[in-house]
């Protein structure tokens, strides 16, 4: 079967499965939050482990910050639930100079480059959204937060195409709640899905951050992502869960540069047969290879010990094109295992990963469609570039990643590139918590790796990163709801640099309800 006939059934599948009702209770709550945050060090940006998969909240150092949000929750039945949510983050942010060109002035006065100091908006939305659940499905609007659907977002390092590092993207998003039995299977096979299209918000951020010289930048471009996964019966010992994750970008308008001279521009299309080739892919010639698409096939396998432990054991292949589809990229991927106690305790959950981004599929791409009149009628569909693409930024929000946080993200490009400009990247990655005490938890998190640059811009040395944290947790028994937080962690390496930074944060969650 081809690539694109498994992924039309996979989304027929989706679309025909029937849902189970949720039963909750008739009435109303809320969720209210507030905290500060301080950040502390000696650097322009936080170290590696602090503002990793924190959904772009705190990216660079010597910030103080306050967060207040509110959750409202209605319940008129027991298959019903309607959410209102908004999260606001203000306060002052550490500045960046960032490198930019000066075009002349048209009178003698030459060209040249200026630092550009840029930082976050010292006031924005995080999150402000709505979302219904009926019976075994829901209905997102707005910007709202995501994890990872098959990885443990506390402890891994990332998943590689949702991971929650960058901030959220206004969309709509419909999908499965849960995981949901196929019919006729008596539950052996369940199936779990999610569709989304949303519209990316960080032009002004790619305005004020790229340095119009070389490259290009994209500006309106429209987001899609899709998922569907395939389970076995969970109440087993063992279970196993296959299937297939795609983000893209698409529409917008491209323009690009050289040596400070705009010297192309094209506006993409955006229009309803778009949407639906993004949605499933077609025979639709030239149209079908429009957008950047990046995803990835995931495996993962559960095992049930008899005291309760968990272990899985997880594989996430990343692809870019047809090379990666057909598995033509060697061991490129994130590679897993995890294991979670009974029980909270000294050790409650160890997580350790080999990443690998090195092979890509070969160093070369080239197809002779692309050049007219060639004479080499052979395909190399090498380069893959990981997050990366000739006609859209790279696959960031806000400058950070919105897969993997490994791949070092264009946010600490200083000198305006707005692409990854580290993709083949090889490391391992290791992640513990536990409690200490009943009021006192813990997390610790490490890792190495090695960077060779792109296969189109090789690094001439190789650039490599160590990086470590610990984090303790406190939350008092006489007010559960307060927590605070403190955080220390280190890079030492070229990659980031050598830095250490601290981040204190205090916490209040307090929930209320009335049932009916």
């Amino acid at each position: 079967m081809k690539p694109k006939h498994l992924i039309q059934a996979i989304a027929m599948t989706c679309a025909m499965t029937a849902t189970a009702p949720a039963a909750q209770a008739e009435g109303f709550g809320a969720r209210v939050t507030g905290g500060v945050t301080g950040a502390f060090g000696g650097s322009d940006f936080a170290p590696y482990y602090i503002s990793a998969n924190s959904h772009g909240r705190l990216s660079a150092q010597n910030d103080a910050l306050v967060n207040l949000g509110a959750e409202l929750a209605v319940r008129p039945s027991r298959r019903v639930d309607i959410r209102f949510g908004v999260d606001v983050i203000g306060g002052y942010t550490g500045s960046v100079d960032y490198m930019r060109w000066h075009a002349g002035d048209g009178a003698g006065a030459p060209g040249g480059w200026s630092a550009n100091p840029r930082h976050l908006s010292r006031l924005w939305l995080q999150q402000l959204y709505g979302r219904i659940d009926y019976r075994g499905v829901f209905l997102t609007a707005g910007m709202k937060e995501h994890s990872s659907a098959l990885l443990d977002s506390r402890l891994s390092s990332g998943d590689l195409v949702e991971s929650g590092n960058a901030r959220p993207i206004p969309e709509l998003r419909v999908g499965f709640n849960d995981f949901q039995n196929i019919p006729f299977t008596r539950g052996w096979v369940q199936i779990q899905g999610e569709l989304s299209y949303g519209k990316m918000a960080d032009n002004g951020w790619l305005k004020d951050h790229y340095n119009y010289y070389e490259g290009h930048i994209n500006l309106g471009a429209l987001y899609s992502y899709k998922r569907c996964y395939f389970r076995t019966m969970p109440s087993q010992p063992l279970s196993v869960t296959v299937g297939m994750q795609v983000g893209a970008f698409f529409g917008g308008e491209t323009a690009w540069y050289s040596k400070g001279v705009k010297i192309q521009e094209r506006k993409f299309s955006k229009g309803i047969g778009q949407f639906f080739r993004m949605l499933v892919p077609t025979d639709g010639g030239k149209d079908y290879y429009q957008g950047s698409s990046l995803g990835s096939w995931d495996l993962l396998a559960r095992y049930r010990l008899k005291n309760g432990a968990q272990v899985r054991a997880y594989m996430q292949k990343p692809w870019e094109d047809g090379s990666g589809i057909g598995f033509l990229n060697g061991f490129d991927g994130l590679w897993g295992l995890e294991y979670r106690a009974a029980r909270p305790g000294i050790v409650s959950a160890v997580v350790v990963e080999y990443l690998d981004f090195t092979n890509q599929s070969g160093p070369l791409h080239w197809d002779p469609d692309d050049e007219v009149g060639t004479d080499i009628t052979t395909r190399a569909e090498g380069n893959d570039n990981y997050y990366n693409n000739y006609e859209y930024n790279s696959y960031a929000n806000y400058g950070m990643a919105i897969g993997t946080p490994f791949l070092p993200s264009p946010m600490y490009n200083t000198d305006g590139h707005l692409q990854f400009a580290d993709t083949r990247v090889r490391g391992f990655h290791v992640g513990v918590e536990g409690i200490i005490s009943p009021e006192i938890g813990y997390r610790l998190l490490g890792g190495y790796r090695k960077g060779w640059g792109t296969a189109r811009v090789p690094f001439k040395k190789p650039v490599t990163d160590t990086s470590l944290m610990v984090e303790a947790t406190y939350t008092p028994r006489s007010l559960s709801a307060l927590k605070l937080t403190a955080q220390l962690a280190m890079d030492a390496g070229s990659m980031f640099g050598d830095k250490v930074g601290a981040a204190l944060s205090v916490t209040y969650t307090g929930d209320f309800s009335l049932g009916r």
